[in-house]
């Protein structure tokens, strides 16, 4: 098999729901079951951690980061003999400690993706050890272009991208929802509240990326002077909303560099 991933949670699932649409050459497995219902669903196969050591050129590991050491521990032989390029998404984890799980050194790709993967809207931050060749590297990308924006990252600052990219999607989803809910409370039906609410988060970000322009430009755009909009940007501010938004993020970078210790 070409890929295979070792544990397939909310994160690892979303990879490969998106690489499945490049190959079926996937063999995945966990400990939930999940893993068994989604092969059914994609297509691909589904076994153990020992077969997708002994079988697959390229594994994630795609389980938390406390039971990296736990779950690479029996595979060390398979490992140091057919030795795979290893791909890890576990967060605060440093390359150097998957080596030391895995017992030896391998080619290995840290990369940070978010949940969005799975609808090829993803924004994944990566990097790689030494032992992982252009040519390694390159054609990789190519089979991970549904998954969305891949973007190499200096490794001192993945856990820092992590911290809004990785995490992001939650606060987002929360944001969301808060809005919808003033929707609510103003009579607009849920429903329609939600749809409203997540277009209008949808076609703001594709503004930033598309115009290039600072949001705070594109925010007095929306601002007439004396208008509506100020009004709610105002009822933001004095809630110090700018300040909880950094706090989140670097309460999340902060977790990130404990959960590698």
């Amino acid at each position: 098999m070409k890929y295979g991933f070792i544990g397939c949670g909310n994160m690892g699932g979303a990879v490969a729901r998106a690489l499945s649409r490049e190959t079926k050459d996937i063999l995945v497995c966990d400990r939930s079951g999940k893993a068994r219902a989604l092969a059914q669903e994609l297509g691909i196969g589904y076994g153990d951690s020992a077969a997708i050591a002994g079988s697959c050129d390229r594994i994630f590991l795609a389980v938390k980061p406390h039971m990296m050491q736990q779950c690479l521990a029996p595979l060390r032989d398979l490992l140091a003999e057919r030795r795979p390029l290893l791909i890890t998404m576990a967060a605060g984890l440093e390359i150097r400690q998957i080596e030391d799980f895995a017992g030896t050194a391998l080619p290995v790709i840290r990369m940070m993706p978010n949940t969005p993967t799975a609808i090829g809207k993803g924004m994944i931050q990566y990097c790689r050890s030494s032992l992982v060749t252009d040519e390694v590297l390159a054609d990789w990308l190519r089979d991970m272009r549904f998954c969305g924006v891949l973007d190499e990252l200096e490794e001192r600052l993945i856990d820092a991208a992590s911290a809004l990219s990785g995490c992001g999607p939650a606060y987002m989803y929360l944001f969301l929802e808060a809005l919808a809910d003033g929707a609510v409370a103003c009579g607009i039906p849920r429903a329609k509240a939600m749809e409203y609410a997540a277009m209008t988060m949808t076609g703001a970000a594709e503004m930033v990326l598309t115009t290039k322009q600072h949001p705070g430009a594109l925010k007095d755009a929306v601002c007439s002077p004396g208008g509506s909009t100020i009004a709610g940007v105002r009822a933001l501010e004095q809630h110090g909303f700018r300040g909880a938004a950094m706090d989140c993020v670097i309460a999340a970078y902060q977790k990130n560099q404990e959960l590698g210790k």
